[in-house]
């Protein structure tokens, strides 16, 4: 009997851990306990005890639950507990927080309708009014309705202007060009609270004399926003160095070494020797995405020049098909940083100055050079990393979803047929180009992530229309649906879904590859 009055004891009253007690685990799926909002969860058998609880035994007992939790302990303790909690909670306490919470949420919805109809008021002027008036001082000034912005605006195109002078020498500071250049104009849609967060860790990590590019790369796989993509992607591709002072020389040089190739090598494009070359990209160049840029002639002709030196410059592999494509997104990011345009597949660069233009071909050659530094054997003869790749993507999804892998099989269909040109374009035919500016995001914040992460993203897309893939029963309808995946109207949530699955594959299968070698 001693001994067991001294093992209540200890029970009741020890403080400290016992060896092999299981804590609580609090985080997003774990919350912690509360009583009010688990209210239901109390057993509607167990009463109240009936003689009078001391408070300083509770709390002793409550002391000791909090550092020792035992799995095989979860009786009728755990519920008085809860009782004695709901019944010393205050009701005008809970009834008044309740009636503050619900009177917040409908000012916050008054709000945001507000906004709204504020934003289409604003739209419905702007598309009547003219959208830019010529200056004598060779600088365009913004429309009319875009005229009205407040003051707080003004200083945060301060803030966006000392960051275009960082990607940018003074010499070719981009002019105000209708619907361009200022970031923080009214036609902006307001950020969201978590938007506007991320936006500012990005400007506090770009605003040091040397960028941390591996924090950078961690901020930057979730997403960079709009505002700072530029910048980011000049930094992460390694075109610009990390010190603030030497990125100005930096593109000056860099620029003036692309122009001196174009002026070295581009008039020899009808040569002999270089008319094939040039004939195929003066071909594939209507091909490509978005159609509102192909139809711009502007734009063919700077496309022409960056693949057509790229590949004078690069004869182990020369151009090929598809190289095209990867010029797009990064011509359109390097334009948004002067023209605010929502939709970027809608892009007119009709309206930039030709020094502008001329700093984005620049930049935009010597990104996609550096990319495909790290895929070029996608491009050299036999094209033998693609062919390595879609070998090792079959082997993968056989692994992870082999009822998805037998299906093709039996209905041979092959998958080079189909993942040759998500190899080639990385995936750039396959989904919008908003989403490609996404995928790069994280690309460039993985390493190799153009050659070695895709090759997970293109298993976690091809699993994921597992659904529609097993209810094809055919094999030219499955080609055709694998060739024409409904994604046109996807956007930055199914991107972040795909590249989550990618990751969580990569983390699977990256380091064990025998893991899905048959």
């Amino acid at each position: 009997m001693a001994s067991d009055g001294g093992r209540k004891q200890f029970w009741k009253r020890s403080g400290a851990k016992v060896p092999g007690s299981i804590q609580h685990v609090y985080g997003a799926q774990h919350p912690p306990f509360d009583p009010l909002l688990h209210g239901t969860l109390i057993k509607p058998g167990s009463k109240p005890p009936t003689t009078p609880v001391k408070l300083k035994k509770v709390s002793t007992f409550q002391e000791f639950e909090s550092n020792t939790s035992d799995a095989w302990d979860l009786g009728d303790d755990d519920d008085e507990l809860l009782a004695i909690a709901v019944e010393n909670l205050n009701t005008e306490v809970v009834m008044e927080t309740a009636h503050k919470v619900i009177q917040n949420h409908s000012k916050l919805q008054e709000q945001h309708k507000f906004q709204e109809e504020h934003q289409q008021e604003e739209k419905q002027v702007e598309s009547a009014e003219l959208t830019s008036i010529a200056c004598g001082d060779n600088r365009l000034v913004k429309s009319v309705s875009e005229g009205h912005t407040s003051s707080s605006s003004d200083n945060a195109s301060e803030n966006s202007s000392m960051q275009r002078s960082q990607s940018l020498p003074q010499t070719s500071t981009p002019p105000l060009v209708s619907g361009v250049a200022d970031f923080n104009t009214s036609v902006t849609p307001a950020l969201t609270e978590r938007e506007a967060s991320r936006l500012d860790k990005f400007k506090q990590l770009l605003a040091g004399p040397n960028t941390n590019l591996e924090e950078l790369r961690k901020l930057s796989w979730s997403g960079i926003p709009k505002r700072v993509r530029p910048i980011a992607w000049k930094l992460l591709s390694g075109y610009l160095p990390a010190n603030v002072d030497r990125r100005e020389s930096t593109l000056q040089r860099k620029r003036k070494e692309y122009f001196a190739f174009v002026e070295q090598y581009y008039d020899s494009r009808n040569d002999e020797s270089h008319q094939d070359t040039y004939r195929q990209i003066h071909i594939d160049i209507p091909r490509m995405s978005p159609e509102v840029l192909r139809l711009q002639p502007k734009v063919t002709e700077i496309f022409e020049r960056i693949l057509f030196i790229w590949a004078i410059r690069h004869p182990a592999s020369g151009y090929v098909q598809g190289i095209n494509d990867l010029v797009t997104p990064f011509f359109v990011v390097f334009v948004c940083e002067y023209i605010e345009e929502e939709e970027v597949e809608n892009l007119d660069v009709s309206s930039l100055p030709e020094e502008v233009l001329q700093n984005i071909e620049a930049d935009s050659y010597w990104c996609m050079s550096k990319l495909l530094d790290g895929i070029q054997d996608n491009y050299t003869f036999a094209q033998p990393g693609i062919q390595k790749k879609v070998k090792m993507l079959e082997e993968l999804v056989s692994r992870i979803d082999e009822q998805v892998h037998v299906h093709l099989d039996q209905h041979e269909v092959k998958y080079l047929q189909f993942a040759f040109r998500w190899m080639n374009n990385l995936l750039m035919r396959e989904v919008p180009l908003r989403c490609t500016i996404r995928l790069w995001d994280t690309y460039q914040s993985e390493p190799e992530g153009f050659s070695h992460f895709h090759l997970y993203v293109c298993a976690a897309f091809l699993v994921r229309w597992r659904k529609e893939i097993l209810e094809e029963k055919d094999f030219q309808e499955l080609l055709i649906f694998l060739q024409n995946l409904p994604t046109v109207h996807w956007g930055n949530e199914e991107i972040s879904v795909l590249l989550a699955e990618a990751y969580r594959l990569k983390f699977a299968f990256a380091d064990a590859p025998n893991h899905y070698k048959k």
